[in-house]
């Protein structure tokens, strides 16, 4: 439901101050969202798994399609592995689409994917191609009677003479000579998934890509669901035919049964499977990740309780399915699972990622004992592991120990506690790296808040630029032709809640015109939850945009970082939320903007919006319902506001069950404070959100017409959590909330 702009606001529309930006350089939604216009360039490659070179796909040099070269960055030398005009099929004309590709170790073979297709988040089933780049045949795998695009995770094995993939919840090996395909895993029954995960594994644990060769390829281990007994959730769809259609899949909400998850093992010599036969009751316990032990019959197992609270990491023997536990990770509150680890010349010794001692370190663990050696010391956390050169005993990593809201590249040696910044000290900002296996070059990406990318590739460790990829040249020019949109990031100091104070970040976006003498209204974009940040010193792409277009009609945007977010401000920080997820970040919401109305007078805390999307649409409601005197306006984008309705491993890792805390699922739900609404509220949801479910938005609807409490609402038939399917979805989106703020949220100084 659209409201209908108030005479007033019609008013001001004439009302054009003499500092308003001129019309022709004016953000719009439909310049944001409808046509691409404000688009930032990219620059991606695949590193070669040794030496410092990297394949990239071009623009073909001769007819159409891309492609695959060979880079080596430091020399500029270049070769080209495979051109387009040799990758079509027999019988076509045109090359294949490549929306990706691999290579095989021995640079024989190039694995094309193509055709994609969604699975939930990403494009994960398509078509495969493998390119023989002596014989020159491009043929497609899957056999004759395999479906379009139905054809999941295919890797070669490591004698690049075959390739496995996932198809329709199996496990399938082809032999690239001549085709021959081998089944080698079962499924008894649809509740049965090998080789790829369910709901809930891929969102929440990163779980997609299944199974793995072993290092000599007689071994392929997999993952097993046993998704029976998993509650089923349903999605209708109104709209695509004459009569509904349905969507059903086991999504486990919280406190309910999981899938039963088991690793198995396939012998690709007798053929044989064997399962581990883990203790407890693998519905109760998360297997997380797979990593072989070079030149070894074992593989580690990570695997997380059901509370997330300890990591067991096992070795295992794929030979015979005995395991023996290595240490395991603990934390009263919660653990990550380790996404880097890197092996030692003797195979004896591997890195490990731990917050343990209340920072997030990089460790030096031992397989055959567990003893485990801090190799990064100091009160910082590394927020990505890059590379671990051993013959330089150093560690290359991303941190930013003195301003959470910046990123950059240090190195530290093994052990001691002085940290080099690698990153130029001329440049600020946010900054990303992808480097070579050898540690030599990294591509290098560096932003600012309201800067776009530059991306250029860099020697390493001396950060000497190599060559410029893109300096985003067409999209400064853009923003250069805007009206100046000022910004400042800044600190405030709250209660804590426990007698003590808290400095709690934040930026704020100023209109172009500014006037310090008059009073602005504010928007606060919010996140609030475990998952993410929003105070960033880096390119925001279309919200930042957006955020700027609203300056532009004369809102200030705020934006503040609580207790709870990933920033890298130690596990004190991080994980004072554990058990009050909506109660602590709401809290610290308020209290932050409240200090934030004291320090700078040009505030008008008369006039206060808020919006947010997911976690950030829930944090929005606890703004709304709990602090109606603090929050007149809100937009709440698809939230969740009964957490007893999420799924098990995101709610239960920072929150445990509603049996073990019934206090914190009650008070941390929005749903429950519903009746406390005195402003204006806008609600949207996609009807298709298998994530966040529409489930969740029903029920509050229901509560605050139980409460006689009048709001807006917009569903968006079959758009699932991103709400941008369909032809016109985003501009649509963003107009309806746009309007919203300026039909309650009158804008201007004053």
């Amino acid at each position: 439901m659209r409201r209908i702009p108030n005479l007033v606001l019609l008013m001001l529309a004439f009302l054009v101050p003499a500092t308003a930006v001129a019309q022709q350089d004016r953000l719009t939604v439909d310049r944001i969202f409808a046509g691409g216009e404000f688009s930032a360039e990219g620059y991606s490659v695949n590193w070669m798994p040794e030496g410092g070179s990297y394949f990239v796909l071009e623009d073909a040099a001769e007819g159409k399609g891309q492609d695959v070269v060979l880079i080596d960055p430091q020399t500029g030398a270049r070769e080209l592995l495979v051109a387009a005009k040799d990758l079509v099929p027999e019988g076509q004309t045109d090359p294949i689409d490549v929306s990706s590709f691999q290579v095989s170790s021995d640079k024989s073979k190039i694995l094309v994917f193509n055709n994609t297709k969604r699975v939930w988040r990403y494009n994960t089933r398509g078509d495969y191609w493998v390119v023989d780049l002596v014989s020159g045949v491009v043929r497609q795998l899957g056999g004759d009677d395999a479906p379009e695009s139905s054809l999941m995770f295919a890797k070669f094995s490591p004698d690049s003479q075959s390739v496995a993939y996932v198809r329709d919840r199996n496990i399938y090996v082809e032999r690239i000579s001549d085709g021959m395909i081998t089944q080698i895993t079962e499924t008894e029954t649809p509740d049965i998934i090998n080789g790829t995960s369910d709901w809930v594994y891929e969102e929440e644990l990163d779980v997609r890509n299944g199974f793995q060769w072993s290092e000599d390829g007689n071994q392929i281990v997999f993952w097993r669901f046993d998704t029976s007994d998993v509650g089923v959730f349903t999605m209708i769809n109104n709209t695509d035919k004459l009569y509904p259609t349905l969507t059903k899949f086991q999504y486990p909400k919280v406190g309910t049964t999981n899938s039963a998850v088991t690793i198995g093992i396939y012998d690709m010599i007798d053929g044989e499977t064997k399962y581990l036969d883990l203790p407890g009751d693998p519905r109760d316990n998360y297997p997380a990740r797979i990593n072989w032990i070079p030149g070894s019959s074992e593989f580690l197992l990570q695997r997380l309780n059901r509370l997330q609270n300890t990591n067991s990491v096992y070795a295992v023997d794929a030979t015979t399915g005995k395991f023996r536990l290595v240490f395991e990770d603990r934390d009263d509150a919660w653990v990550e699972v380790c996404d880097w680890i890197e092996w030692w010349p003797d195979s004896q010794r591997f890195t490990f990622i731990s917050e343990r001692d209340g920072w997030k370190h990089v460790y030096l663990c031992d397989v055959t004992n567990g003893e485990l050696e801090l190799l990064t010391p100091g009160e910082f956390d590394i927020t990505e592991l890059y590379h671990v050169d051993q013959e330089e005993q150093a560690c290359y990593f991303q941190a930013s120990p003195d301003d959470p809201n910046s990123r950059y590249l240090y190195r530290q040696t093994f052990g001691r506690p002085q940290l080099e910044r690698l990153t130029p000290a001329d440049q600020p900002g946010w900054h990303d790296y992808s480097l070579a296996a050898d540690g030599s070059s990294a591509v290098h990406t560096g932003s600012r808040f309201g800067h776009p990318p530059r991306i250029d590739t860099v020697s390493l460790p001396e950060h000497k630029t190599i060559e410029v990829k893109t300096e985003n040249s067409k999209l400064w020019q853009k923003l250069n032709g805007l009206a100046t949109s000022n910004h400042e990031f800044f600190r405030v100091t709250i209660d804590n809640g426990e007698g003590g104070l808290l400095e709690i970040d934040g930026w704020a976006m100023k209109p172009p015109g500014f006037d310090a003498s008059k009073k602005y209204p504010a928007i606060v974009h919010v996140y609030g939850e475990p998952w993410g940040t929003t105070v960033n010193d880096r390119w925001g792409g279309s919200n930042y945009l957006w955020h700027r277009m609203l300056c532009e009609q004369g809102y200030i945007v705020l934006s503040f970082d609580n207790r709870g977010a990933k920033v890298p401000r130690g596990v004190k920080f991080r994980k004072a939320i554990y058990r009050q997820i909506g109660i602590i970040n709401a809290s610290d919401q308020a209290a932050a903007l409240g200090a934030t109305l004291e320090k700078f007078p040009w505030l008008d805390a008369n006039r206060i919006g808020i919006w947010g999307w997911s976690g950030g649409g829930s944090s929005t409601l606890q703004a709304m319902f709990k602090y109606p005197d603090l929050y007149h306006t809100g937009v709440s984008v698809a939230p969740v506001p009964d957490q007893r309705y999420y799924d098990t491993i995101y709610q239960e890792r920072y929150m445990q069950t509603p049996d073990l805390n019934p206090e914190g699922f009650y008070e941390g739900s929005a749903i429950n404070y519903a009746k406390d609404l005195q402003g204006d509220l806008l609600l949207i949801h996609g009807t298709g959100d298998d994530n966040c479910h529409y489930q969740t938005m029903e029920l509050l609807i229901n509560e605050l017409i139980a409460n006689d409490k009048q709001f807006d609402m917009m569903a968006y038939p079959n758009r699932s959590h991103g709400i941008h399917e369909f032809r016109n979805t985003s501009r649509h989106l963003r107009n309806l909330m746009t309007d919203f703020f300026l039909d309650n949220l009158s804008p201007g100084g004053k």
